[in-house]
């Protein structure tokens, strides 16, 4: 069955048309993470900082070395290649982050529901032994049918006593 071009609800799953470049999405993922890592350091501020004062310095005082005249165009254009660049790529290692963070979440998930289960089990075979220990005699109980015994056995014996004194008599 063809679907038909304006049917939107499910992506496209034709072949994708490529153009001969092939490229680790890894390599170039863990790549991005390393710039991402870089310039979300106070050392990457701090290079830049001074290299754009350096370079207003420059332009500005030494006129026999300057580039970049003063609205300083060739600075702004350096930054915005320098920010067109970075922003995908901090996007790129977000993402593969959140992917990293996802799948921990259903591994911490898996574990949270085995761990439940367990608890469960073990919830369970701690109430079978209380209810199995309910029919097991205490050392009260028997220390308690013993005195009776002792009981039973002394008014036997006083009997018996009664008895041999009335028939020896």
């Amino acid at each position: 069955m063809r679907r038909s071009r304006r049917d939107l609800t499910t992506p496209h799953s034709g072949r994708r048309v490529q153009l001969g470049l092939f490229y680790d999405p890894d390599a170039f993922g863990r790549f991005s993470e390393a710039i991402a890592r870089f310039l979300g350091t106070a050392r990457f501020l701090v290079f830049q900082s001074v290299i754009v004062v350096l370079w207003i310095a420059l332009n500005a005082v030494a006129w026999e070395l300057r580039w970049d005249e003063y609205p300083f165009i060739l600075l702004t254009l350096a930054l915005s290649l320098q920010a067109s660049y970075a922003a995908p790529l901090i996007l790129l290692a977000q993402n593969r982050q959140a992917e990293r963070d996802r799948e921990a979440s259903e591994f911490d998930r898996e574990v949270n529901t085995r761990t439940q289960a367990d608890t469960e089990f073990l919830a369970r075979e701690v109430a079978s032994i209380r209810f199995a220990l309910t029919d097991v005699v205490t050392t009260d109980d028997l220390d308690e049918r013993l005195e009776t015994l002792v009981k039973a056995v002394n008014r036997l014996t006083d009997r018996l006593d009664t008895l041999d004194e009335s028939s020896a008599g």
